[in-house]
């Protein structure tokens, strides 16, 4: 098996903290325009854009159960209502799992004009 130099350490609460390399008093020395030259020197760190900022690549997530109680539904009357199995609802809610692109795009026209769609449905 290939090693991939991933280290795993299990800290139960109120174990001492492990000894590492971290230089800490350098770390606390920091000011805060080094803490974001930093972050911003990480390609694996970026900001996101601000709004009216270029979102190209983002995609823009439903949060289904502000959705579900601003319609002023239960779980299990949403998933009814606009046919989506009640363990989908349910792990979208608690972010178990994101929605793919198809249920986004569903999710987006439910949050346009989720009366239009449950009548349609209801047909």
């Amino acid at each position: 098996m290939k090693s991939i130099g991933l280290v795993t350490v299990v800290h139960e609460t109120g174990d001492p903290i492990p000894e590492t390399d971290t230089d800490w008093d350098a770390i606390r020395a920091l000011t805060e325009e080094e803490i974001h030259a930093a972050a911003l020197s990480d390609p694996d760190a970026q900001p996101l854009p601000l709004p009216g900022g270029d979102w190209t690549g983002l995609i823009k997530l439903v949060n289904v159960k502000k959705l579900r109680e601003r319609l002023g539904m239960t779980q299990e009357e949403f998933a009814k209502t606009y046919w989506i199995p009640l363990g989908t609802l349910r792990d979208w809610e608690q972010r178990r799992k994101n929605a793919d692109r198809t249920a986004l795009a569903y999710l987006k026209v439910i949050d346009s004009d989720p009366n239009v769609v449950a009548e349609l449905l209801a047909k």
